[in-house]
């Protein structure tokens, strides 16, 4: 009888480890580009990306400051090189910092040494002033599997966005306020950009957050996001 009750405790756990393992793939699978997160918890992450730019990302940065905001920034190599006292500056506020390539050209019409060169050149440019990110994105959200397979062998997790209210075509400040609050869900990760001037983006981020903050959104990096990952059958 100890017997078969011990035989039949293993054959319960064999089939919990085998599912559990079975989860835990389809989990690093559906991580492997990450969009939003799927969590029922009123969180979300506003990305900025393209910085810094010697006009804009200053107005950006004392609009976080005004409200007690930490963002992830998803730096471009070349701008880190030529603005790292704005790069500084957004370490020194507490901003994470992620790797966005070196210049804005597409990585998936590159060959595989140039595409590494891009995210190498931006590694090295932003780890003088802050430290190693271990988020990226590839610029325009354009990958294919050398891409992917090269930001993961350097310990990159690939994030791109579920919300785009398209804040680089210099809209309105309330058209980009009201994209986001259309569209805005729990694990939501928002897509925003301060790479040139001018841009209804610093204006439009205070709104965004003080109205986030009124429906019970908590404003979070990225990485804090992730620990918000909820499996779903």
């Amino acid at each position: 009888m100890r017997r078969k009750r011990l035989g039949f405790f293993a054959g319960v756990f064999g089939v919990i480890l085998s599912a559990t393992v079975i989860i835990q793939g389809m989990v690093e699978q559906q991580n492997e580009v990450i969009k939003k997160v799927p969590t029922t918890h009123k969180v979300v992450a506003l990305t900025i990306d393209d910085g810094p730019h010697y006009k804009t990302t200053p107005l950006m940065l004392a609009v976080l400051r005004e409200k007690k905001v930490k963002l992830t920034l998803f730096i471009l190599g070349e701008n880190a090189a030529a603005h790292p006292e704005l790069l500084a500056q957004a370490v020194a506020d507490g901003h994470e910092i992620a790797n966005h390539a070196y210049s804005h050209k597409s990585l998936a019409k590159m060959s595989k040494k140039e595409s590494e060169e891009e995210l190498d050149k931006a590694e090295k440019a932003i780890t003088l002033v802050a430290p190693k990110p271990t988020l990226f994105r590839p610029p325009g959200g354009a990958y294919n599997d050398n891409v992917l397979a090269e930001a993961k062998e350097r310990g990159y997790t690939t994030i791109l966005w579920s919300i785009d209210p398209g804040d680089w075509r210099r809209p309105s400040v309330s058209q980009v306020v009201d994209n986001v609050m259309q569209h805005v869900e729990p694990g939501s990760i928002v897509l925003l950009h301060e790479g040139q001037y001018p841009l209804p983006t610093p204006e439009a981020i205070g709104i965004i957050i003080d109205k986030l903050r009124q429906e019970g959104y908590s404003i979070v990096t990225v990485s804090e996001l992730l620990q918000y990952y909820e499996v779903r059958n």
